[in-house]
């Protein structure tokens, strides 16, 4: 009984006890707390709706307990004097009703969301059981990608909100470099068609009715691309005309320049503008990868008293900004981890966001250093559906079991789940899925959801597919990345065949014709399930699409590589008529399903990423190709 259940999160502990409590119309929902209408909106109403839908029962909410025993059908009772964790709840079902208990109202919300699943799961009949329950995370998040090219409807945003609060999340991010529309600066999102200040309002009392609070988040160093390229922000760029990273050269400007008064200028601006939508008394400063730091403007400054005493001190120029305004700031830890000497002199009211997204990510070693100088933190491990068109599941969970394993050792204070969308976001948004509820699974109890099934749960929880079919497929093409035999840093190769020039995919060692066989056949075993779904979800129809697509998308990059390797002229040419036919088409659909769930801003970039292969496929890049290596089997060309 207690498998069938399939809870998500696993509780903490659970004990079935023997028999059985018939549900019948007619009962009551008690709210017995001092202020019961703080509960009607976010738990009761929730509780009612489910179970109207599930067994076509409707219960009446009161609020005191004045009420006959044997009309109770359910008893919240919150107490602050009850001896439970913080956020944490004791659900009792008898034979007699369903008893929860809470301390705190964040703890009876979650409680109902348990009781919701086993509703769902188990209808009429609910097993007798008693299921104690509290979070390893006291803060558990999930950060959405919003500047890169896409963003989200507000349909989608409270679909996606309703889903996570319950997986018990308690915080989202949206992650902004020119996302929001600031009023004083249309010039720099007027094609980004950005969240506007009155959808932030509506979406933050919609998320704090479910407990969820709504961080505002707006990169203040780096990342700050989409600004410094424009004319009229470039006098505060770093560098103008490139720089260098760790991974090549980079055109155009990054970061503020710390040695420019004008920046924090510039950032009060920015706060004073955002900040009033939000009820949240944090945020997010970002402040990550400023790589370009030293090799512009602020050379010398780098030069005379080193590269981490300037980020040092136009760090804590913005946290007195964000002071200022009465919030507590969150920042990225790069400087933490590349320039461990200045840990000492980093204010202590701050949070510091370890942050890393490949498997063997050095969390352990990272957060050991943050706890040792007392500053609080968060892990913030990622979903890894970013540059892989269909995740990468085992990464992504190693990835996920990694930060809260190092989490829960070193007390951190949350765990912040990331979901980026680099180089065009081109992941559908259901790709995501499986990251996430993984990640809200092992922040709220690790050791309970360990051993978690996932594709199971994830077909039930998030696809409410009871046949397990889509959660299936989903999990494994999210594995499908492994079969190609290459597996670059933070990405997929058959993403990176997708962004590639033709004879770049050629001249990268390791790609074989065998693999990219083998690779096809994975794709079409890991397809299968997708005949076989029954998804009970509204959108379900959609969701089928944005599978077959992603599926589409990762075979063109199979053939793609093919055509790149391939050898034999006469193939090669019906390869490349195949993918030049194939690119419409699938952009075509590409850009159907985007409209769907997202705004139309950052579409035409997005898109046109794709639109560049049906350029490539339809001149004769692939005969010189070929040529070449009849002619002694150049790997680059002229």
């Amino acid at each position: 009984m207690e498998n069938k259940l399939l809870l998500m999160p696993t509780p903490r502990r659970l004990e079935m006890e023997g028999g059985q409590y018939s549900m019948a119309g007619g009962r009551l929902i008690l709210l017995d707390t001092k202020n019961p209408q703080a509960l009607l909106f976010s738990m009761a109403r929730r509780f009612q709706r489910a179970l109207l839908a599930r067994c076509g029962l409707q219960w009446e909410i009161v609020g005191s307990p004045a009420v006959p025993a044997s009309l109770t059908g359910l008893a919240v009772h919150v107490h602050p004097e009850f001896d439970i964790p913080d956020q944490g709840y004791l659900l009792v079902i008898s034979a007699q009703g369903i008893s929860l208990r809470a301390r705190e109202l964040a703890g009876a919300f979650y409680g109902v969301c348990t009781l919701i699943q086993i509703v769902d799961r188990c209808g009429f009949s609910l097993p007798c059981l008693r299921i104690t329950d509290s979070p390893d995370f006291p803060a558990r998040g999930v950060m959405l990608d919003v500047s890169r090219e896409r963003v989200p409807s507000m349909e989608t945003l409270y679909s996606l909100v309703d889903m996570l609060a319950g997986w018990k999340i308690n915080q989202l991010q949206l992650y902004t470099e020119h996302a929001f529309a600031y009023r004083q600066h249309p010039q720099v999102w007027e094609k980004v068609t950005p969240i506007t200040g009155q959808e932030v309002m509506e979406l933050d009392v919609f998320c704090r009715e479910r407990f969820i609070e709504l961080v505002p988040n707006q990169q203040s160093f780096g990342h700050l691309a989409p600004w410094l390229n424009h004319p009229d922000y470039k006098h505060l760029a770093e560098v103008e005309d490139g720089f260098q990273t760790p991974w090549g050269y980079r055109q155009g400007s990054f970061s503020l320049s710390p040695i420019d008064p004008g920046s924090i200028e510039f950032l009060r601006g920015l706060y004073a503008e955002l900040l009033p939508h939000f009820s949240s008394r944090m945020l997010n400063v970002g402040c990550d990868e400023t790589w370009d730091i030293g090799q512009g403007r602020s050379k010398e400054a780098c030069a005379r008293t080193g590269r981490g005493r300037v980020h040092l001190d136009f760090l804590n120029q913005v946290f007195q900004e964000v002071r200022r305004f009465g919030r507590t700031p969150q920042f990225w830890g790069d400087i933490l981890v590349e320039h461990p000497e200045v840990i000492p002199e980093l204010p202590r009211d701050g949070i510091v966001l370890e942050w890393g997204y490949e498997a063997d990510h050095p969390f352990d070693e990272h957060v050991s250093l943050i706890e040792a100088s007392g500053i609080p933190f968060y892990v913030c491990p990622g979903t890894s559906s970013w540059c892989s068109l269909a995740g990468r599941t085992d990464n992504a969970l190693a990835n996920l079991r990694s930060a809260a394993e190092s989490g829960v050792k070193h007390g951190a204070s949350g765990y912040l789940n990331t979901d980026w969308g680099d180089y065009g976001h081109w992941q559908a948004w259901p790709v995501s899925y499986l990251g996430m509820i993984a990640g809200a699974a092992y922040a709220w109890s690790l050791e309970s959801n360990r051993d978690l099934d996932l594709a199971e749960s994830l077909s039930w929880h998030a696809f409410q597919d009871a046949s397990g079919a889509t959660g299936r497929a989903a999990f494994d093409l999210g594995n499908v990345y492994r079969a190609v035999g290459i597996e670059p840093h933070n990405s997929s190769a058959l993403f990176r065949i997708m962004q590639w020039p033709l004879e770049q995919i050629r001249a990268a060692e390791g790609f074989t014709l065998a693999n990219f066989e083998k690779t096809l056949e994975a794709i079409e075993t890991a397809s299968e399930p997708l005949s076989r779904t029954r998804m009970e979800r509204p959108d379900r129809e959609l969701v089928q699409d944005e599978f077959e697509l992603t599926a589409r998308l990762l075979r063109h990059a199979c053939c793609r590589g093919l055509l790149a390797l391939e050898d034999e002229p006469q193939k090669a040419s019906g390869i490349q008529r195949q993918l030049a036919a194939d690119v419409p088409a699938l952009v075509a659909e590409y850009r159907r399903i985007w409209l769907r769930r997202n705004r139309t801003g950052g579409l035409a970039e997005s898109s046109a990423r794709l639109e560049k292969l049906y350029q490539e496929y339809t001149s004769n890049i692939s005969d010189k190709i070929s040529m070449q290596r009849e002619q002694g089997g150049v790997d680059e060309l002229s």
